[in-house]
């Protein structure tokens, strides 16, 4: 009897080895999903944060109320960040970006003093530029209020759009990913069937047959997250390399997370699959097995 049960033994073992490779595969899959949404949100986040309101001051305003404005934009909740832009700050800001110098045809300078502020990214949307456009023009050293509102509407729709269209195929490639590993260990458990049902003949308790098998599905599991991560950290390597602008919404705090969670669901589902499968077999006759 002793026979039987180690060449069962011995058919299991390539069965394992094909089913890490093929959880690892769907996880790697599954995980570069993960990856681009990560991008999509930081790159949004990203260029949200490099939107400018800028803040036209009157003509002749003097330092203490130029001073006073600056502290009263500085307090507001929607202010991230700020930087006050003298006429002559902006006219060398305007030749740098290849303008032409207007000396020739004028003897002053037409930029007027200005604030720019960078909101925070949760005030970066129509609505909410609208009413702090409407704040700032009301008060009274303020002439003019601008940012680039196209802009601003078509960032938001694009991030909406996108951020949509990948949830989607993340939930539809998740429920994939879940089928594929169901399969994948119900065919390596499929070689130990006749292990199973010999080991309940001889009188092991349910528990004592799912253990060891349980056991091995949960390394099997962490393994083939934990190849699947190492992988996609590599691949994000070579990503950054190839265009370093990726370096820029690099995020490692939510790459860890997504790595963690592929170990994670790595092991669950192949627990489940596992455990799912030893009951199976145990509840069949022993004919039904062949």
């Amino acid at each position: 009897m002793s026979q039987p049960n180690k060449a069962s033994i011995k058919k299991g073992k390539p069965s394992y080895f094909m089913s890490i490779l093929g959880v690892t595969l769907v996880l790697f899959v599954l995980g570069l999903i993960g990856w681009l949404i990560i991008n999509a949100g930081k790159l949004g986040q990203h260029f949200k944060e490099n939107i400018e309101v800028s803040v036209d001051l009157r003509e002749n305003l003097n330092p203490k109320d130029s001073i006073a404005l600056v502290e009263y934009i500085a307090a507001k909740p929607y202010v991230k960040s700020y930087k006050y832009i003298t006429k002559e700050m902006a006219r060398k800001i305007y030749i740098g970006e290849g303008n032409q110098s207007w000396d020739a045809i004028i003897d002053y300078n037409p930029l007027p003093n200005s604030i720019n502020i960078k909101p925070r990214t949760e005030y970066v949307n129509n609505d909410s530029l609208a009413a702090i456009k409407a704040d700032l023009k009301a008060q009274t050293y303020v002439a003019d209020v601008t940012y680039q509102e196209a802009l601003v509407d078509s960032l938001n729709k694009n991030i909406r759009k996108w951020s949509l269209i990948l949830l989607a195929i993340a939930l539809l490639l998740a429920i994939v990913v879940i089928v594929l590993i169901d399969n994948t260990i119900r065919l390596a458990m499929f070689s130990n069937r006749f292990l199973i049902k010999t080991m309940q003949m001889v009188g092991a308790t349910r528990g004592f047959i799912a253990k060891p098998m349980n056991t091995k599905a949960i390394i099997n599991g962490a393994i083939s997250g934990a190849i699947a991560a190492a992988a996609i950290y590599l691949f994000v390597l070579w990503a950054e390399s190839y265009e370093p602008a990726l370096k820029a919404v690099h995020d490692t705090k939510s790459l860890t997370l997504l790595f963690v969670g592929l170990i994670v669901l790595g092991i669950a589902i192949t627990l489940f699959s596992t455990y799912r499968s030893v009951l199976k077999y145990l509840k069949m006759k022993l004919d039904d097995l062949y």
